[in-house]
């Protein structure tokens, strides 16, 4: 007989559509493990006696998922697609996002701690869009996956130039990415920084302009 359909209303009968609804049962793995255990835990409340074979695989994986590698909340506003087709890239990618570098950190640096967890395809230094020089994230790809896994798990919030750098998935490198998206040229979050920061260039841009220096005393 049919059966339920989860993705949309009517039955899942075999019809001309089944090879794309067999490819959504798959998919939904995309969604991390908390989704998928709500999804299979509501199905089995209606029909127990019948889970597709998309769904259990997707269950196994869920069950064998690691904390450390699951997508975080971020994501970037300026990508264009959907948020099904951002998530997707992301659980395939082998490109890590870093932030929080020092502007004075080398490439040559970040090379020497990222190999360690596996062979490092390239790094893209981000720069200031203006001076064109270091502003303190960069773009690390690797061969596989599983090597920008080992990442994700043993290198994210570790130091590097006495600094608790940070990784997160990305979709993959594209021309223009390496700038800063700030107004002055950096990233947005120096624009706006009210601290001092000497391994990010002082104060935040916006301080660094309301500062009015003190007139010189004349003798």
């Amino acid at each position: 007989g049919d059966q339920p359909d989860i993705f949309g209303g009517g039955s899942a009968s075999c019809s001309a559509d089944w090879p794309l609804r067999r490819r959504q049962e798959q998919d939904i793995s995309i969604f991390g493990p908390k989704f998928v255990f709500s999804l299979v835990a509501a199905w089995f409340r209606s029909f127990p006696h019948y889970l597709p074979a998309g769904m259990m695989a997707a269950l196994l994986n869920a069950l064998n998922s690691d904390s450390h590698v699951e997508l975080s909340q971020y994501r970037d506003q300026h990508f264009r697609g959907s948020r099904y087709e951002q998530d997707k890239l992301l659980r395939y990618s082998c490109t890590l996002y870093v932030g929080n570098l020092s502007f004075y950190t080398t490439e040559e640096q970040i090379y020497e701690l990222f190999s360690k967890s596996g062979d490092v395809k390239r790094i893209i230094m981000g720069l200031d869009k203006i001076k064109k020089t270091s502003c303190g994230f960069c773009f690390v790809e690797f061969y596989t996956r599983a090597d920008s896994e080992h990442c994700m798990r043993f290198i994210n919030g570790t130091r590097l130039d006495d600094r608790i750098i940070r990784t997160d998935w990305d979709t993959g490198f594209k021309d223009g990415r390496q700038f800063g998206r700030g107004k002055s040229g950096g990233q947005v979050r120096d624009e706006y920084r009210t601290d001092y920061d000497a391994g990010r260039g002082g104060f935040g841009k916006l301080v660094q302009m309301q500062r009015v220096p003190e007139p010189r005393q004349k003798f």
